[in-house]
């Protein structure tokens, strides 16, 4: 397959400064923008690209910061590129950049909705403390059966040798010590606010539901894989149901990318901040080709 396939940023590549010369340089996301700003009525732009760092990291700042940044690179891109991928994905929050970038959702009801989804997930957080670890080099099924054991939950299956673990605060610090015993290379607690990708985000998802019930989706102009499922989702039902599941459940990114590769993608472009995906990918399979689409000079380069 000759064609590409897009990525998407998920939360936690955000930084001070991203989209800055992005802005500054194209019309395109000058735009996305200034347009996400006017539907947050919060000083966006400020914040991307001066910061402060602690407000950045905020879910319920960072969420639509990195959409709004990723969908900028897009925008500019598309208008200099203008075709069609093969797949597209996001991780977690990357999802929501998907389907808009897709054309399922549009930019001004994704970024209401991912601005509803980070307070809800703040919310849940303050109701259900929890919180979530990297565990490095420990097999799968290990870590299942330690998850089992301690209460914890598996958040993402990122890429060989590097999942992450969720829920209760206890229970992940239990699942945390057993990891370490067990061998695993790096047990690394994540600063995140809460046990995201676990069942503490319940009610989450049923709020979430009733906020999706009520916004338009279309069938994507370009395949979006799912991340609860790493399937294809082309239908709005299937759309909603897999976005309610995947705030409480399993990211799970390594089958997401190996379904796209074994249709024969070998190139890949990575929207957004940061080069997390790109890591992934070295991970997943090293001779796929992944391109990062963040900042002007990568859009002259590409």
């Amino acid at each position: 397959m000759d064609k590409p396939a897009f990525l998407f940023a998920g939360q936690g590549s955000q930084y001070v400064g991203m989209g800055k010369d992005l802005y500054e340089s194209f019309p395109e996301a000058a735009k996305v923008f200034d347009r996400a700003e006017e539907l947050l009525g919060i000083e966006l732009k400020k914040l991307c690209f001066n910061g402060p760092e602690d407000a950045l990291k905020s879910t319920n700042i960072s969420q639509p910061a990195i959409v709004t940044a990723s969908i900028a690179a897009f925008e500019v891109f598309k208008a200099k590129s203008n075709f069609t991928p093969s797949f597209s994905a996001g991780l977690s929050l990357g999802e929501y950049s998907a389907l808009i970038a897709s054309g399922a959702i549009t930019f001004d009801d994704g970024i209401r909705l991912i601005s509803k989804r980070g307070r809800l997930m703040e919310e849940a957080s303050r109701k259900h403390p929890g919180k979530m670890a990297a565990v490095l080099e420990l097999a799968v099924e290990k870590l299942k059966e330690i998850c089992l054991k301690s209460g914890a939950e598996i958040a993402n299956l990122n890429c060989p040798g590097q999942t992450v673990i969720t829920g209760k605060a206890e229970a992940v610090s239990q699942a945390m010590e057993l990891c370490n015993q067990a061998g695993a290379k790096r047990v690394i607690p994540l600063e995140v606010s809460g046990g995201f990708h676990s069942s503490l985000m319940s009610e989450a998802a049923l709020e979430l539901k009733l906020v999706l019930d009520n916004i338009q989706i279309s069938e994507p102009r370009f395949p979006v894989i799912s991340n609860y499922t790493a399937q294809l989702q082309n239908q709005a039902g299937q759309i909603r149901e897999n976005l309610v599941n995947q705030i409480k459940g399993s990211v799970r990114w390594e089958d997401s990318m190996r379904y796209i590769l074994s249709e024969g993608v070998t190139k890949f472009y990575e929207f957004g901040p940061g080069k997390v995906l790109k890591g992934l990918m070295r991970r997943i399979d090293s001779s796929a080709q992944v391109i990062n689409i963040e900042k002007k000079s990568d859009i002259e380069g590409s």
